[in-house]
């Protein structure tokens, strides 16, 4: 089964420290049927996906991740992770609250995104 637990960690710390510090760089974690989901919005392939990432209105983007949860999500080796914590956009100190979900699937002893899921979580009215 393997150590996901711990795979699941190093991802969300490369990922997120690529992220913030240039999300171009992200090309190599996603491949042509890999699939995100940002706000609703559906986006397919590794060109649209980091079309849209590299395309958000903000340069400057921290992420503070709180929770990392993971399981093994195929008899492949595949990796369900499941990410919660805040980030803070350009200037502004008002942390905003997110989740995100991946589905890490196994090619040639690493890992690659095919799902992709990202939610802000807005305070219960």
């Amino acid at each position: 089964m393997g150590d996901y637990q711990a795979i699941a960690q190093q991802f969300t710390e490369f990922y997120y420290k690529t992220f913030d510090a240039d999300r171009a760089q992200l090309a190599p974690l996603y491949r042509d049927n890999s699939m995100l989901t940002f706000e609703a919005k559906p986006f397919q392939g590794t060109a649209t996906i980091i079309g849209q990432l590299v395309d958000l209105p903000f340069k400057r983007i921290e992420h503070q991740v709180a929770t990392v949860d993971a399981q093994p999500s195929n008899d492949q080796g595949g990796i369900l992770v499941i990410v919660s914590g805040v980030l803070l956009v350009e200037e502004e100190r008002r942390p905003m609250s997110y989740t995100q979900t991946f589905q890490l699937l196994p090619e040639s002893g690493n890992y690659y995104v095919f799902n992709d899921i990202f939610r802000l979580v807005y305070p219960a009215a």
